[in-house]
């Protein structure tokens, strides 16, 4: 009967074939992450839409892609669309499912970062003569994406691990790539430790990389919000001179 053998968990760890399916894990995720972000920014403000189609569309979309599962998603998208003449590379299949269900949860996370900012904010920067868009860019967005950043940095931490399941459609990813190795040597353990390793790497550097944006960005507002207090009496006042 065979033993874990710590020296060959190492070995697959510095193996080179592992490493480049840990750098196809790390494209995966990020390509996911900006075109999740894109897409479900635009979902948010259609959801927020006054209009009752275009809220009730993109209503539809979170409820559909968050109720069903990626793996089902994937599948769909890798062995069910050629059969309608719709055919992607594998590596675009794993794409486009993993932007197409991060962006129904992202969507959420953007709605519900601009319904938590104040409107009495949007109503001074109004008061003040700010434009729609400066109001946006300067006050609305900063808030909001304060407010983002732990939800945002969990889903991302989600995707990350989410991306295995592009294993199933022939990804080489990390877990695609230790399946091959263990298939190969039949070392179960030490392969898949040598996995484990790694997704606990790069889950512990993203989470590193939250708590610093966290940091960065809750001092940021705090400095906006005395600016803020400190200029806010000077309007009323140059009002009051003109009239």
């Amino acid at each position: 009967m065979s033993h874990f053998s710590p020296t060959a968990a190492v070995s697959y760890f510095f193996n080179y074939f592992l490493m480049k399916g840990v750098l196809v894990t790390i494209g995966l995720t990020v390509a996911a992450v900006v075109g999740g972000l894109i897409l479900g920014m635009g979902i948010a403000l259609l959801r927020m839409s006054s209009n009752p189609v275009l809220a009730g569309a993109a209503r539809f979309y979170i409820w559909f892609f968050r109720g069903t599962p990626l793996l089902i998603q994937l599948v769909v998208i890798y062995s069910g669309l050629p059969q309608l003449g719709i055919k992607f590379s594998v590596i675009t299949c794993a794409l486009v499912g993993l932007i197409l269900n991060e962006a129904a949860y992202l969507a959420e996370i953007v709605r519900s970062g601009f319904m938590a900012v104040s409107a009495g904010q949007r109503e001074a920067a109004w008061a003040l003569s700010l434009s729609p868009w400066v109001t946006f860019r300067r006050v609305t967005l900063p808030q909001a994406f304060r407010l983002m950043i732990p939800p945002l940095g969990n889903s991302i931490n989600s995707l990350l691990k989410a991306t295995s399941l592009a294993s199933v459609i022939s990804v080489e990813e990390l877990m695609r790539r230790s399946d091959m190795l263990m298939q190969e040597h039949f070392q179960i353990l030490e392969v898949y430790a040598a996995a484990t390793a790694y997704y606990l790497i790069l889950t512990s550097v993203w989470d590193a990389v939250q708590r610093r944006l966290e940091k960065h960005f809750g001092r940021s507002s705090a400095a906006k919000t005395r600016r803020v207090a400190t200029s806010a009496p000077v309007a009323p006042a140059s009002v009051e001179a003109r009239a």
